[in-house]
């Protein structure tokens, strides 16, 4: 094993959780801001990049290892947390909004996950986390997710968060599923993805559903979000009572507020 072996639980049900166990010296490493509580010897540092040193131990390669994040749209730092203690200490990610947290065992999914941008939340030390580019244009351009997605490398656990319901679909060798390109989370190494044209033009231009969806051949396993957040972002921007728009629920209510404070 390259990586740290870390001990988990997952707390919740629709905003989750999960706690790490670390044993001495075993250090987790998390995006920026998902810290939820430590335990006392844990110890907190920065970090350019993943810290798995897969660009090289100098400058250059941490430059390199941060530059890739960037690329992805994630901050330029990381945070590790390490047990000095010696005893056995728990430290605990939360996820950013209403989902699921998924655990993956990279050692038993061929050592490599390709998952959209925003979706790694934390990982054993020793993961690599990089970009994956897709190579075809129409997945460059329609895919949600430009020619870059995000790459989890390694023999550890990696933890994963999406909206809404998390369904996992194994793909048989030439079987194909067809998927909306926001709800797309995460799919193993061995599949295929690429973005096809919704056929009929009412079906493009009327069905509500988009013009592109994307297409993903076996042989692998694919994870499947039933809310991404893009769309809860937009279904909450769209009922939020705008000033000067058109009336929408709650603008009568809005409108007394308003006229109370002398609107």
């Amino acid at each position: 094993m390259n990586n740290h072996e870390i001990d988990y639980k997952i707390y919740g049900d629709d905003m989750q959780f999960v706690e790490v166990e670390l044993d001495p010296h075993e250090t987790v490493v998390a995006e920026a801001g998902s810290f939820m509580m430590m335990d006392d010897d844990i110890q907190m540092e920065t970090i350019f990049g993943d810290g798995s040193g897969a660009g090289g131990g100098g400058l250059m390669g941490k430059l390199f290892s941060a530059g890739k994040r960037v690329l992805t749209g994630e901050s330029l730092f990381m945070t590790t947390f390490t047990n000095a203690g010696s005893a056995k200490r728990h430290v605990s990610f939360a996820s950013p909004y209403p989902g699921k947290i998924i655990p993956m065992d990279l050692s038993q999914l061929g050592g490599k996950i390709i998952c959209q941008k925003d979706a790694f939340l934390a990982a054993a030390k020793g993961v690599q986390v990089g970009i994956e580019f897709q190579r075809k244009i129409g997945v460059g351009f329609f895919g949600g997710e430009g020619f870059i997605m995000q790459k989890l490398e390694g023999d550890g656990m990696a933890f994963v968060h999406a909206g809404g319901t998390i369904t996992k679909k194994e793909l048989l060798p030439g079987q194909t599923l067809r998927v909306d390109t926001g709800c797309l989370v995460a799919l193993t190494r061995d599949v295929s993805y690429d973005i096809e044209f919704v056929k009929g033009v009412k079906t493009a231009l009327f069905g509500g559903e988009g013009l592109f969806f994307a297409t993903l051949r076996g042989p692998g396993s694919v994870w499947i979000q039933s809310l991404p957040f893009s769309r809860l972002a937009s279904r909450v921007f769209a009922a939020a009572p705008h000033r000067g728009g058109s009336k929408d629920e709650g603008s009568i209510a809005r409108g007394i507020f308003d006229m109370f404070n002398g609107d």
